[in-house]
């Protein structure tokens, strides 16, 4: 018997998906979408790439389910949500993107978008406040932090290859 392995892909454009797999080697993935709302899909004991169900779910009930698996719960890439609209989220840069090496002012996110990159995670390492003249690194996650439409806006541009 292994022990349980979680796994994260991100999905350009729809949001991440987390793959687990459990001790007994069960498949189960989760996407969460840019929108709030989740895919719990389960895959079948004798074939592993074959889906048995798959249930979208709306944000409030992700949430329920969310709150009966674990009341003291976080999702990794929504951070948070707040009654004033506001959403914040890490968006990975992947190696291949557009804005590897360039300055984050280049990107024009707040500009464009309304959203702002509050902090840059490399590595061990938290940026808070990344400035204009910021260089982007492929692998960094950024924190940003907008309107769901302005994150996703922005989650949009940052995905340019």
């Amino acid at each position: 018997m292994s022990a349980p392995r979680l796994s994260s892909t991100p999905l350009p454009g729809i949001g991440v998906r987390y793959d687990l797999t459990t001790r007994d080697s069960r498949r189960l993935s989760v996407v969460a979408h840019r929108d709030g709302h989740r895919t719990i899909s389960a895959y079948r004991e004798d074939d592993p790439d074959a889906c048995d169900l798959s249930v979208r779910l709306t944000t409030e009930e992700a949430a329920t389910l969310i709150d009966a698996l674990m009341p003291a719960h976080h999702t990794p890439n929504l951070l948070s949500t707040t009654d004033l609209g506001l959403v914040a989220e890490r968006i990975e840069l992947s190696g291949s993107s557009h804005w590897n090496g360039r300055l984050l002012g280049e990107s024009r996110i707040r500009t464009d978008t309304g959203a702002s990159i509050v902090a840059v995670l490399r590595r061990a390492e938290a940026i808070p406040s990344p400035t204009p003249d910021f260089r982007l690194a492929g692998g960094d996650t950024l924190i940003v932090i907008g309107t769901r439409e302005g994150v996703e806006a922005a989650a949009e541009i940052l995905g340019r290859e």
